[in-house]
Formats: structure tokens, C-alpha cells, sequence
């Protein structure tokens, strides 16, 4: 049970929660009613983006793709989610909050497949196409483009980065635990799946001795890997799934003196994780490009909406490449790869 003093601060942050939510909701109110410049009888388009945690880096990153995008295309922007928790809980009153002001389209970040699969549903019953970002609904039938990284690329890549830290040997036995996001994050579950194809083909010596779940908060992560730490006093090597499991990860081992002896894979670059990549915190780092994602995803609204409602030139799924940056990456591609803040 929460002490009154966390209970209090809790409603503090849900209190500015709901006032930032309202103060953009009069925002969008105001942008769907607006006209585009030139003539003034054309209706501007307005994108509304609802992801998982806002305060996530990856989706800071995202939103300086949308936000240039956006710009680029003269269209209206909104951009909303739980300010730091990861959950279907917090995030189908947002999206229905959203498609209550009815945008031209909704690029859905959904935080379970089967969870937000109503949500799609209810969108386009209501004339609003959808486009899934990073992570996708169950059933896609619906959805005018699916965008993401490699992600079984990168988990099968992450099983490779680590066995070369651990100067893997056949017939010796490696214990190893993963952080993740949440059991069903379709991005979590692919890296995972990667992960597990790539040991199982060339590194059974690897096992998988524990999961962990942090519902993107970095402290949760943490916990789970400093738990770890003393329960597994042999451990090889971490696999941090996702960016704020990279963080509180690195973060544990740091604080447990372990940098160097610990094979610490990660995903996700974050500039403080590049930082630590540099001093030898982690291995390597899996970087994907989220704000290429944003993008992809307000080009093809802008030319679906613009060219009555076609889906002529659409990608209905596009993956963009990962990247492995380690200590042999140049510094010129560091600065490229690493997440705009």
C-alpha cells in the first residue's frame, strides 16, 4: 500500500496530467476547426499521435520527426500519452478522448495488441483511418500502414552482440536474464523471439534464467536488475529489450560496481546511453529510427487524405533496418544514430 505522501504526489502528477491532456484537447478543438492557408476553404489536416509514455526517449525522439514533418506538410499536430506509464489502462481513455474530437487520421502507438484493437475499430467506424507506429494491433486488416523496426532483427542481433561480449564457448553454460516492457508489446515480443531463434540456433550454452517486466520506467527496471544481480550471482550477460530497461539496467550495474563484468545489451539510442556506451557501461546498443517512423507515418496520411482516399502508392508495412552501435562505431555514426532529444 502507497504512503499518504506518494498517494499525494500521485495526484499532484495525475492533476497535471489531465490539465496538459485538456490544454491540448482545446488545441486540437481549435486546429480541426481551422482552414489551410491560401484560399481559407480547405479543411487542414489534423494528425493526432497517441503513444505509450511520453517521457520515453524513444517517443521524444518520434515526436521530433512529427513535429518537422508536420511542419514540412502544414498540418496540424497533436501528440498525446500517459506522461511516464506504459499500459493499456492509461492509454485507451486518451485515444478515446482523441477520436471524440474526430482528426483526419490517428498513427496509434498501441501498448497490447489485443487491448487497442476496440480502438482501431471504433476510429475507422467512425471515418478515421488508422496508422500503427513501432507497435501494431492484432489484426492490421484495418489499418491503412503498419511502420516499425526490425525487431526480430534486433533481438537476433542483440543474442549475437552478446555472445561475442561473453566470448561465448561451446559446451559451457551462460546464464542470462531479459528486461522487458510488458509480456505483449509487439516490439518486446519479436526482439524477444529474435532473441531466443538466435541462441537456440548457434549459442545453447545461453539460458535464459529470468524476465522482467517495467512498463517503460526505468526504476522499475532497475529493481528488477538489482534483484537479479544477488539472485544470480553467475550471470553472464543482461539483455535490455527496450530503452528505459537499457537505462535502469545500466543504472544497477553501475551502482553494484559491475561495469565490465556484466555483458549489458541494450536497445534504443538514448544520447545518456550512447554517453555510457562510450565509457564501456554497455556492450552495445540496438538503434532503431523513430523519428523516420513519424515521418513515414504523416506522408502517407498526407497522401491518402489528399488524393481522395487512396490507398494507390500506400506501403501497407514497411521495416526499417536496426543498427548495432558498439565500441567500434565511428564517432560520426554514433551522432547520427543517436535519438534526437
Amino acid at each position: 500500500m502507497a504512503s499518504l505522501g506518494n498517494v499525494g504526489s500521485l495526484v499532484t502528477r495525475r492533476r497535471t496530467a489531465i490539465m496538459a491532456f485538456s490544454l491540448a484537447i482545446m488545441m486540437l478543438a481549435t486546429a480541426c476547426g481551422s482552414s489551410s492557408s491560401g484560399t481559407g476553404t480547405t479543411k487542414k489536416l489534423t494528425i493526432a499521435f497517441v503513444m505509450g509514455a511520453e517521457a520515453d526517449p524513444f517517443f521524444k525522439a518520434m515526436k521530433v520527426g512529427a513535429d518537422a514533418e508536420a511542419a514540412a506538410k502544414g498540418v496540424n499536430l497533436i501528440w498525446q500519452g500517459d506522461p511516464s506509464v506504459y499500459s493499456p489502462a492509461t492509454q485507451i481513455p486518451i485515444v478515446d478522448n482523441v477520436l471524440a474530437l474526430h482528426p483526419s487520421g490517428l498513427v496509434l502507438i498501441p501498448t497490447d495488441p489485443n487491448a487497442l484493437q476496440p480502438e482501431v475499430t471504433k476510429a475507422t467506424g467512425m471515418g478515421i483511418p488508422v496508422i500503427n507506429v513501432d507497435t501494431h494491433v492484432t489484426d492490421l486488416s484495418n489499418v491503412l500502414s503498419f511502420i516499425t523496426g526490425d525487431n526480430t532483427d534486433g533481438g537476433t542481433k542483440a543474442a549475437d552482440a552478446m555472445a561475442a561480449a561473453i566470448n561465448y564457448q561451446a559446451g559451457t553454460t551462460y546464464q542470462v536474464v531479459v528486461g522487458l516492457t510488458s509480456p505483449t508489446t509487439t516490439t518486446n515480443v519479436a526482439r524477444l523471439a529474435g532473441f531466443k531463434q538466435e541462441i537456440a540456433a548457434k549459442y545453447p550454452g545461453m539460458q535464459i534464467v529470468d524476465v522482467g517486466y517495467s512498463q517503460s520506467q526505468a526504476a522499475v527496471a532497475n529493481t528488477n536488475v538489482s534483484n537479479w544481480l544477488t539472485k544470480y550471482p553467475n550471470l553472464a550477460g543482461i539483455f535490455a529489450i527496450d530503452g528505459t530497461n537499457a537505462t535502469g539496467a545500466a543504472a544497477a550495474l553501475q551502482a553494484k560496481g559491475l561495469v565490465g563484468k556484466i555483458a549489458l545489451v541494450g536497445y534504443d539510442a538514448y544520447p545518456a546511453n550512447v554517453a555510457l556506451l562510450k565509457q564501456g557501461v554497455f556492450t552495445a546498443l540496438i538503434a532503431q529510427n523513430p523519428a523516420q517512423e513519424a515521418k513515414l507515418a504523416i506522408d502517407d496520411f498526407v497522401q491518402y487524405l489528399t488524393n481522395n482516399n487512396s490507398k494507390t502508392g500506400i506501403t501497407p508495412a514497411v521495416t526499417i533496418p536496426n543498427v548495432v552501435l558498439d565500441k567500434n562505431t565511428s564517432a560520426a555514426d554514433l551522432q547520427t544514430y543517436t535519438y534526437p532529444g
